[in-house]
């Protein structure tokens, strides 16, 4: 009866370790995946990571959220320290070339694809945003993925209403003071705003200008670059939107992205910002609206050229195993395929990421049913200069955190436009200079 017994019993574990090997081979590797989308935005990443996870069985992407650009860099250098960083890590352009900087922390995502196996061809990329995240050496060093641009959102009900041609955004800086003249005639407290000061007045206005925001073809040329926006264009633009502040033209929200709601509120009746904002005004916005080009001086040689990067970027960090990079690997070619990527294009406003989205986002009709959506694309595929490559700095966040003390003094009236330009350049200056002695071999 024993030996019964344990035949039936030793049946009985070969039975349920049969049965469960399936289950361990199905086991999959999960991927950590830090972010700072919020809002719509951050339903996109969900369902970007819900996707993929569905469409294999290997491999099961987790997205966090982790707070605002700066909050997550932070925290991922922390938990890097710790020995617990996550898999990929979602930077903003303005910590490109501190993340460049941090060798042993993060492994070039070409050579993540390569050692995966991978397929990746660094061409079938954008240019302007493919190049932004590449090292001197030719080697992409992080996966394009929200990449934006400054366009010129506007509130056509707002301007029926004050007698402007809904149709026809303001394409000169006089024509947007103009316009911003008859709003307030019109009893709209708030004509005009805009989001990210350095990004759309200094770096993006340089680069659609084509003049230099920083020496050494902004800091792309080496780390002994210093401010150069100090020309007497800058100083001119600076001056226009001050003396617009002081007519209550121009009504400044605060920093980073501060202004976006009050656009997408009706609050404010236009605004310069992210080509991102696209999703929130889609969902949330209760009236007509447009988005245009970026603004610029008719008298200025050149211009427009072409606009900067922002947005962000997934970094791979370093320390993990062989089978999660594969994983990784995986979930980047997943976000390049075409249909994906184009999808990503149209639901956010973010740049198509790869020529092949670009052209399917074309042929779908996309542009013409949704007019302005093409805007951040036509902007950007703009031949580029080095003055309007765009702008890699150390210690960069700083640096525009600087600019937006130093500016809320000029739109209070607290300093001239040169004052507080010139403060902004001495103080920004000795940020690179920190930076060049930290990194310098």
């Amino acid at each position: 009866m024993r030996i019964a017994q344990t035949r039936v019993l030793a049946s009985a574990l070969l039975a349920l370790a049969a049965a469960g090997a399936p289950h361990a081979a199905l086991a999959q590797t999960e991927i950590q995946w830090w972010h700072s989308m919020g809002g719509p935005l951050g339903e996109w990443v969900n369902d970007l990571a819900k996707d993929f996870n569905a469409s294999q069985k290997d491999y099961r992407i987790v997205p966090t959220f982790k707070g605002t650009y700066d909050e997550s860099m932070t925290a991922a250098i922390a938990a890097f320290r710790a020995g617990n960083a996550p898999h990929i890590l979602q930077v903003f352009e303005v910590g490109t070339a501190t993340m460049m900087a941090s060798k042993g922390a993060i492994v070039p995502v070409a050579e993540v694809m390569k050692t995966a196996g991978a397929k990746f061809d660094q061409t079938a990329y954008v240019p302007a945003v493919a190049g932004y995240y590449t090292a001197p050496n030719g080697q992409m060093l992080s996966f394009p993925f929200n990449s934006s641009t400054t366009v010129f959102h506007y509130n056509k009900d707002a301007f029926r209403a004050a007698g402007l041609d809904p149709n026809k955004a303001p394409s000169s800086w006089p024509e947007v003071a103009a316009a911003a003249a008859k709003l307030k005639a019109a009893g709209h407290k708030c004509p005009f705003t805009t989001s990210w000061v350095s990004w759309t007045q200094l770096e993006s206005f340089s680069a659609w200008h084509n003049v230099e925001y920083a020496t050494k073809n902004n800091g792309f040329g080496g780390l002994d670059t210093r401010l150069a926006f100090n020309t007497p264009l800058h100083l001119r633009h600076i001056e226009n939107l001050a003396n617009m502040a002081k007519q209550g033209l121009f009504v400044y929200r605060g920093r980073g992205n501060a202004a976006d709601n009050t656009f997408v509120s009706g609050e404010c009746a236009m605004m310069t910002g992210s080509s991102g904002l696209y999703a929130n005004i889609k969902k949330n916005a209760k009236f007509a609206n447009g988005i245009a080009p970026l603004p610029y001086y008719p008298d200025v040689p050149g211009a427009p050229q072409n606009t900067v990067i922002g947005g962000a970027s997934l970094w791979v960090m370093a320390g993990k195993k062989a089978p999660e990079y594969k994983g990784v690997a995986a979930f980047f070619q997943y976000l390049s395929r075409p249909e994906v990527a184009a999808e990503s294009h149209k639901r956010t406003g973010y740049l198509p990421v790869t020529r092949a989205a670009y052209e399917l986002t074309e042929k779908s009709g996309f542009y013409k049913e949704n007019p302005g959506t093409d805007v951040a694309v036509t902007q950007m595929i703009r031949k580029t200069t080095d003055k309007s490559r765009g702008v890699r700095l150390g210690n960069f966040l700083q640096i525009r955190t600087i600019i937006d003390e130093e500016f809320e003094q000029v739109w209070g009236g607290k300093k001239s436009p040169k004052e507080g330009i010139d403060a902004a350049i001495s103080r920004g200056n000795e940020q690179l200079e920190r930076f060049q002695k930290a990194n310098s071999k």
